[in-house]
């Protein structure tokens, strides 16, 4: 169709000219790295750093991986290796061509005279029996002094709370103490009264273990005649003394 020489806007019909809204509300992003503006049209990357999402130009995405950001939608495992390596590089430069074994000395104190192949032997050494986390200690033989060992030992555990608290009902128990027949590190503590006793063991062999509540029960009867021969007695806090080292 040819213009009529009146202008377009007389030769066509309104409806045949495509308007074009152009829109100029689009938000302004910044490269969070470089601190560029993106260009229209041109789509950030998000990475996460900080608990926080970050906006990354895609010049600036190897260098958002070196300084730890996480790219969102890939794996953790994916982005890792390359902020690794970009820290290895650096930790290069500023080490200025420093041996490999000796690149954890950044402080610069580090003993230069050690041979390369040292951290080698070192790592070709069988490595150490593991330590038994049990806490021996001598054990006297002596039965006076088991027994005193003993109720030292309960003295400092929480037992002497349960031991006043039902006294201040009860009234004083009786308290017998002693050395296992079968085990010679093992002493036994019995704390009775008419209708409630326990049974205490302790190693003296592992006192890390501290003292142990065997049994407990409601008559005296239950218990062994020897059991309930008392050679010691319990104060007002509910520790345990024996008959001839109390004052």
């Amino acid at each position: 169709m040819k213009p009529c020489g009146r202008g377009w806007r007389h030769c066509y019909p309104r409806s045949a000219v495509a308007r074009r809204s152009i829109s100029t509300n689009a938000p302004v992003v910044n490269c969070d790295v470089c601190g560029r503006t993106l260009l229209p049209g041109e789509t950030p990357y998000v990475f996460l750093a900080g608990g926080e999402k970050r906006n990354v130009c895609e010049l600036c995405t190897q260098r958002a991986s070196h300084e730890g950001w996480i790219r969102e939608g890939l794996d953790d495992a994916t982005v890792r290796p390359g902020a690794h390596n970009g820290r290895s590089r650096g930790l290069l430069s500023r080490l200025r061509g420093r041996p490999a074994h000796e690149r954890g000395h950044e402080d610069g104190h580090g003993d230069h005279h050690h041979p390369p192949a040292q951290p080698e032997r070192e790592r070709e050494r069988p490595p150490a029996p593991p330590r038994e986390n049990r806490s021996v200690h001598a054990i006297p033989t002596n039965l006076d002094l088991k027994m005193a060992r003993a109720l030292d030992l309960f003295n400092v555990s929480s037992h002497p709370r349960t031991v006043s608290g039902v006294a201040r009902s009860l009234g004083a128990p009786i308290v017998a103490v002693r050395p296992s027949p079968t085990e010679g590190s093992v002493v036994t503590i019995v704390v009775g009264w008419e209708l409630s006793w326990y049974r205490f063991e302790v190693d003296l062999g592992d006192e890390a273990a501290g003292v142990r509540l065997v049994t407990q029960g409601t008559e005296l009867s239950e218990l062994e005649p020897a059991d309930q021969m008392p050679n010691a007695a319990a104060d007002e806090q509910g520790e345990l003394h024996l008959a001839a080292q109390r004052a």
